[in-house]
Protein backbone atom coordinates (compact mmCIF):
# COMPACT_ATOMS: atom_id res chain seq x y z
CA UNK A 1 0.00 0.00 0.00
CA UNK A 2 1.17 3.53 -0.58
CA UNK A 3 0.20 6.22 1.74
CA UNK A 4 -0.10 9.64 1.11
CA UNK A 5 0.43 12.06 4.43
CA UNK A 6 0.34 15.05 5.72
CA UNK A 7 -0.77 17.55 8.22
CA UNK A 8 -1.87 21.16 9.59
CA UNK A 9 -3.59 22.49 6.31
CA UNK A 10 -5.26 24.61 8.68
CA UNK A 11 -7.87 25.54 6.20
CA UNK A 12 -6.13 26.85 3.36
CA UNK A 13 -8.07 26.02 -0.02
CA UNK A 14 -4.45 26.97 -1.62
CA UNK A 15 -2.42 24.66 0.03
CA UNK A 16 -5.21 21.52 0.09
CA UNK A 17 -5.65 22.20 -3.85
CA UNK A 18 -1.53 21.43 -4.13
CA UNK A 19 -1.58 19.12 -1.83
CA UNK A 20 -4.29 17.23 -3.77
CA UNK A 21 -2.19 17.41 -6.80
CA UNK A 22 0.53 15.99 -5.72
CA UNK A 23 -1.47 13.08 -3.96
CA UNK A 24 -3.28 12.23 -7.33
CA UNK A 25 0.43 12.47 -9.42
CA UNK A 26 1.87 9.97 -6.12
CA UNK A 27 -1.38 7.51 -6.58
CA UNK A 28 -1.30 6.84 -3.75
CA UNK A 29 -4.01 4.14 -1.77
CA UNK A 30 -4.53 6.30 1.24
CA UNK A 31 -4.35 9.63 2.43
CA UNK A 32 -3.49 9.75 6.33
CA UNK A 33 -4.34 13.35 7.80
CA UNK A 34 -2.32 14.41 11.07
CA UNK A 35 -4.76 16.82 12.38
CA UNK A 36 -5.42 20.42 11.57
CA UNK A 37 -7.41 20.23 8.96
CA UNK A 38 -9.85 22.84 8.71
CA UNK A 39 -8.59 26.22 11.31
CA UNK A 40 -5.58 27.97 11.61
CA UNK A 41 -5.56 28.39 15.78
CA UNK A 42 -5.22 31.32 18.03
CA UNK A 43 -1.36 30.63 17.58
CA UNK A 44 -1.01 30.81 14.31
CA UNK A 45 -1.65 33.57 11.09
CA UNK A 46 -4.10 33.31 8.39
CA UNK A 47 -2.68 30.98 5.93
CA UNK A 48 -2.68 31.68 2.33
CA UNK A 49 -6.16 31.62 0.88
CA UNK A 50 -8.10 30.42 4.17
CA UNK A 51 -11.54 28.81 3.19
CA UNK A 52 -12.70 25.88 5.07
CA UNK A 53 -15.56 25.40 2.86
CA UNK A 54 -13.54 25.04 -0.18
CA UNK A 55 -10.94 22.46 1.92
CA UNK A 56 -14.51 20.81 2.80
CA UNK A 57 -15.12 20.57 -0.78
CA UNK A 58 -12.05 19.23 -1.67
CA UNK A 59 -11.94 16.60 0.81
CA UNK A 60 -15.45 15.08 1.48
CA UNK A 61 -15.14 13.25 -2.00
CA UNK A 62 -12.35 11.59 -1.40
CA UNK A 63 -14.03 9.98 2.53
CA UNK A 64 -13.02 6.51 1.47
CA UNK A 65 -9.54 7.05 0.81
CA UNK A 66 -9.10 9.48 4.20
CA UNK A 67 -7.94 8.55 8.18
CA UNK A 68 -7.42 11.04 9.25
CA UNK A 69 -6.65 11.86 13.59
CA UNK A 70 -7.94 14.81 15.49
CA UNK A 71 -5.51 17.92 16.05
CA UNK A 72 -5.61 20.55 18.22
CA UNK A 73 -7.51 22.79 16.19
CA UNK A 74 -10.35 20.41 14.73
CA UNK A 75 -13.20 20.45 16.95
CA UNK A 76 -16.60 18.07 17.27
CA UNK A 77 -18.09 20.92 14.85
CA UNK A 78 -16.03 19.73 12.26
CA UNK A 79 -17.66 16.13 11.82
CA UNK A 80 -20.69 17.37 11.25
CA UNK A 81 -18.97 18.85 7.79
CA UNK A 82 -16.74 16.08 7.22
CA UNK A 83 -17.77 12.90 5.65
CA UNK A 84 -14.67 10.74 7.36
CA UNK A 85 -13.74 10.55 10.71
CA UNK A 86 -11.87 13.29 12.23
CA UNK A 87 -12.14 13.18 15.98
CA UNK A 88 -9.98 10.18 17.08
CA UNK A 89 -6.61 11.17 19.04
CA UNK A 90 -4.50 8.25 17.44
CA UNK A 91 -4.15 5.27 14.87
CA UNK A 92 -2.38 2.63 15.32
CA UNK A 93 -1.59 1.15 11.79
CA UNK A 94 0.33 -2.03 10.67
CA UNK A 95 2.21 -1.52 6.85
CA UNK A 96 4.42 -3.88 5.87
CA UNK A 97 4.91 -5.08 9.33
CA UNK A 98 5.74 -2.23 10.78
CA UNK A 99 3.43 -0.63 14.06
CA UNK A 100 2.76 3.21 13.10
CA UNK A 101 1.24 4.89 16.23
CA UNK A 102 -0.15 7.99 14.15
CA UNK A 103 -1.46 11.18 15.90
CA UNK A 104 -1.41 15.36 16.05
CA UNK A 105 1.28 15.82 17.99
CA UNK A 106 -0.40 17.98 21.10
CA UNK A 107 -1.26 14.84 23.45
CA UNK A 108 1.43 12.04 22.31
CA UNK A 109 4.84 13.43 20.68
CA UNK A 110 8.71 13.07 20.92
CA UNK A 111 8.56 14.20 24.39
CA UNK A 112 5.50 12.08 25.35
CA UNK A 113 5.17 9.23 23.52
CA UNK A 114 2.78 6.69 24.62
CA UNK A 115 3.93 3.51 26.34
CA UNK A 116 3.22 1.29 23.21
CA UNK A 117 5.07 3.30 20.76
CA UNK A 118 8.53 1.32 22.19
CA UNK A 119 10.32 -0.06 18.60
CA UNK A 120 7.89 1.15 16.84
CA UNK A 121 7.15 4.47 14.76
CA UNK A 122 5.44 7.96 16.05
CA UNK A 123 3.92 9.81 13.45
CA UNK A 124 3.31 13.09 14.47
CA UNK A 125 2.45 16.51 12.63
CA UNK A 126 1.48 19.64 15.00
CA UNK A 127 4.99 21.48 14.99
CA UNK A 128 5.07 22.49 11.50
CA UNK A 129 8.73 21.21 11.72
CA UNK A 130 9.66 18.34 9.66
CA UNK A 131 11.53 15.64 11.83
CA UNK A 132 13.20 12.33 11.77
CA UNK A 133 15.13 10.72 14.44
CA UNK A 134 15.25 7.92 17.24
CA UNK A 135 13.86 8.68 20.85
CA UNK A 136 14.11 6.91 23.84
CA UNK A 137 11.31 6.65 26.04
CA UNK A 138 11.71 7.24 30.09
CA UNK A 139 12.40 3.37 30.46
CA UNK A 140 14.64 3.67 27.69
CA UNK A 141 13.15 1.65 25.17
CA UNK A 142 13.47 3.29 21.49
CA UNK A 143 11.47 4.79 18.74
CA UNK A 144 11.63 6.82 15.87
CA UNK A 145 9.76 9.73 15.71
CA UNK A 146 8.75 11.03 12.27
CA UNK A 147 7.31 14.39 11.87
CA UNK A 148 5.39 15.50 8.62
CA UNK A 149 6.27 19.62 8.70
CA UNK A 150 2.96 21.21 7.71
CA UNK A 151 0.87 21.59 4.38
CA UNK A 152 0.05 25.83 5.04
CA UNK A 153 2.60 26.76 7.77
CA UNK A 154 5.66 25.50 7.72
CA UNK A 155 8.21 26.89 10.38
CA UNK A 156 11.74 27.31 10.59
CA UNK A 157 12.40 28.00 7.27
CA UNK A 158 11.31 24.30 5.77
CA UNK A 159 9.24 24.14 2.82
CA UNK A 160 5.30 22.96 2.36
CA UNK A 161 5.60 19.60 2.65
CA UNK A 162 4.18 16.20 2.56
CA UNK A 163 5.26 12.57 3.02
CA UNK A 164 4.93 9.29 1.38
CA UNK A 165 5.13 5.66 3.03
CA UNK A 166 6.03 3.00 0.51
CA UNK A 167 7.80 -0.65 1.00
CA UNK A 168 9.12 0.41 4.50
CA UNK A 169 10.20 3.80 2.91
CA UNK A 170 9.29 7.05 4.30
CA UNK A 171 10.01 9.74 2.31
CA UNK A 172 9.39 13.86 2.62
CA UNK A 173 8.29 15.71 -0.19
CA UNK A 174 8.11 19.50 -1.23
CA UNK A 175 4.09 20.44 -2.03
CA UNK A 176 5.55 23.03 -4.66
CA UNK A 177 7.99 21.07 -6.60
CA UNK A 178 7.39 17.72 -5.31
CA UNK A 179 11.42 16.58 -4.69
CA UNK A 180 12.34 14.65 -1.71
CA UNK A 181 14.10 16.35 0.45
CA UNK A 182 14.64 13.46 2.78
CA UNK A 183 14.43 9.54 3.49
CA UNK A 184 14.43 7.22 6.29
CA UNK A 185 14.24 3.26 5.43
CA UNK A 186 12.09 1.84 8.72
CA UNK A 187 13.57 -1.62 7.90
CA UNK A 188 17.97 -0.71 8.42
Amino acid sequence: MKLFIASDIHGSALWCRKMMERFREEQADKILLLGDILYHGPRNNLPDEYAPKAVIEMLNPLADKIISVRGNCDAEVDQMVLKFPVLADYSILELNEVLIFATHGHLYGEKNPPSFVKNGILLCGHTHVPACRECKTDTGDTFQYLNTGSVSIPKEAFCHSYMIFENGIFTWKDIETSKEYMTWDCKN
